[in-house]
């Protein structure tokens, strides 16, 4: 099993191309088994382990224990809409999660070299769209900038809407989506937690239809 030690949601959705936010630093897609896998080398741009480190412990041993902990931190795996003006985006990512009852906030971490991270910085808004657990090879279409057909209606070849809300795009085979605008944000390290209030959302399949979760692939995002 491969595995990405490194920070964030999954994606190389950067405007160069490099490695991508919440997603990685030298990131790669294998095609050869059932599921996608992502790797990426990190640990700072030297690829030396990141401190603090406790007392008395050898840095490199530390910083895999941490790893290993740290993927055990149970996440979903959503696809992330973004767009300011005629630019659209969808981005993989697994660090959302809801941060107030009232009022509802949703946050997502992304890095700040991502595409989709400029799309929410410049329109302010972001939609969350959760996936079937049958759909799991969805992921892999969206961890680089997808291609977006306006006139077909798809971005890398699935269909989408733009919100009525916020005009981000939804999904249209997500099990449930969510549309948000964002209220603050907030820099953390090289990344950016968006605090997005939910101001649109709704159910697209049945209620009871199992959601795709991190454990349900073979990736490890974090660390």
């Amino acid at each position: 099993m491969y595995a990405i030690s490194t920070s964030t949601a999954i994606s190389t959705d950067t405007t160069s191309n490099a490695p991508i936010a919440g997603q990685n630093q030298s990131m790669r897609v294998s095609n050869g088994g059932s599921a996608p896998v992502l790797s990426a080398t990190v640990a700072g741009a030297t690829g030396e382990p990141i401190g603090p480190f406790p007392p008395d412990v050898d840095p490199e041993e530390y910083d895999k224990l941490r790893r290993r902990v740290l993927w055990k931190m149970p996440s979903g795996l959503y696809i992330i809409g973004s767009r300011a003006g005629d630019r659209r985006n969808g981005m993989t990512a697994n660090w959302a999660t809801q941060l107030s009852f009232d009022p509802k906030l949703i946050g997502i971490g992304l890095e700040q070299t991502a595409f989709t991270h400029e799309l929410i910085a410049e329109a302010r808004a972001f939609s969350l769209n959760i996936i079937d657990r049958e759909d799991r090879a969805i992921v892999r279409k969206f961890v680089k900038p997808v291609e977006v057909d306006t006139d077909a209606g798809t971005m890398s070849g699935f269909p989408f809407r733009d919100g009525t809300a916020t005009g981000t795009p939804v999904l249209t085979q997500a099990v449930a989506w969510v549309e948000c605008e964002v209220r603050q944000d907030v820099a953390c390290g090289n990344h950016t937690l968006f605090l997005g209030e939910v101001v649109n959302c709704g159910f697209q399949k049945p209620e009871e239809t199992e959601v795709l979760r991190m454990e349900d692939t073979r990736m490890n995002y974090g660390g």
